[in-house]
């Protein structure tokens, strides 16, 4: 599998990585299964997975999965979440959630270490300094490096424009940005892939499929939905006829994508099975999109080139949906 530089961190790693998600309990798959899907993605190349304490049980099955496995890893989490009730600027409980992370994953140190939601304050608080974008969680960071317990710090975010402002302070190696670059979402080009060109950051593109949005065909877009506005509902139905028109899958398309800029790092996959391992897999391995195609996915992009207002960040296909605020 092709291998990219992660910016300014020097590590080698591989366009497609493993996200933690969908391999822990919210998979909803069963542990053995997460076991297998993440040592197939590893035997076919993979070498980066991120994970989070906010994920469930999504470390101690890595854990377990990657226990004893030949093939080397870079492994990323994030603090955020832990422990309950979870206060952001007590530095001693940060540094225990690191341990935990640490004993869940069976490791004596991590690769990356990302902060978890840093430009939502409505979720996490970090800063006590919200013109620096400073706070404990910074000291703590600091001590990791000089402890060799932490090799490089993140960013894992879903802001389009918030973030940007944290990543300038130039304190981080890595940006993961969610939900903001894929088929039909692109607000990242406007500030965040920039921000972490200018400061040589590695760039980690979660979401790819829009969390399942873009996994598959969904027959709402037809039959409509209220929390798919009009100009998106056009868009997707456009899409769909280009896809005919190429002779593509939606999941191949929507990955080749995201490849096809030279600038992402790695791309997380939410595989949650052997199988939807080995199928993203042929994806990468198709390589880039021709220019072709890749203009004409340009311009449906170009037909909603901003999230409407009311859209939920998680589109509900095939789930209930209860208004904005509830979804996302």
């Amino acid at each position: 599998m092709e291998k990219r530089i992660l910016g300014r961190t020097g590590l080698e790693v591989s366009v497609l990585a493993m996200g933690g998600l969908f391999v822990s309990r919210v998979g909803g798959r069963g542990r053995e299964e997460a076991c297998q899907a993440v040592r197939r993605a590893l035997e076919l190349g993979v070498n980066y997975l991120d994970t989070a304490p906010s994920y469930a049980d999504s470390e101690e099955v890595l854990g377990i999965a990657l226990e004893g496995v030949p093939q080397p890893y870079y492994i990323s989490t994030k603090l955020g979440g832990r422990p309950q009730p979870f206060n952001p600027k007590d530095k001693d409980a940060l540094r225990r959630s690191v341990e935990e992370s640490l004993r869940l994953l069976k490791r004596d140190h991590i690769d990356i270490l990302m902060i978890h939601e840093p430009d939502r304050p409505g979720q996490y608080d970090w800063w006590t300094d919200y013109d620096n974008f400073y706070g404990p969680v910074c000291e703590l960071l600091d001590e990791l490096k000089a402890e060799k317990i932490i090799r490089f710090t993140g960013l894992g975010g879903t802001t389009a424009y918030q973030l940007p402002h944290i990543m300038a302070t130039g304190n981080y190696d890595v940006v993961l940005t969610a939900f903001n670059y894929s088929l039909l979402w692109r607000e990242a080009t406007i500030a965040i892939l920039p921000e972490a060109k200018r400061q040589s950051m590695g760039i980690v593109i979660g979401s790819p499929l829009q969390q399942g949005a873009l996994a598959r065909r969904y027959p709402e877009v037809e039959t409509g939905a209220r929390w798919l506005s009009p100009p998106r509902q056009k868009q997707f139905k456009r899409l769909y006829a280009f896809l005919d028109e190429i002779q593509l899958s939606l999941p191949e398309v929507a990955l080749r994508m995201v490849l096809s800029n030279p600038d992402v790092s790695t791309i997380l996959m939410g595989a949650r099975s052997v199988q939807e391992v080995e199928q993203n897999v042929r994806s990468i391995e198709a390589g880039p999109l021709p220019p072709d195609i890749l203009s004409g996915l340009q311009e449906i992009a170009d037909m909603v080139p901003f999230r409407p207002f009311e859209e939920p960040f998680g589109l509900p296909f095939g789930r209930p949906y209860k208004g904005p605020g509830h979804a996302r």
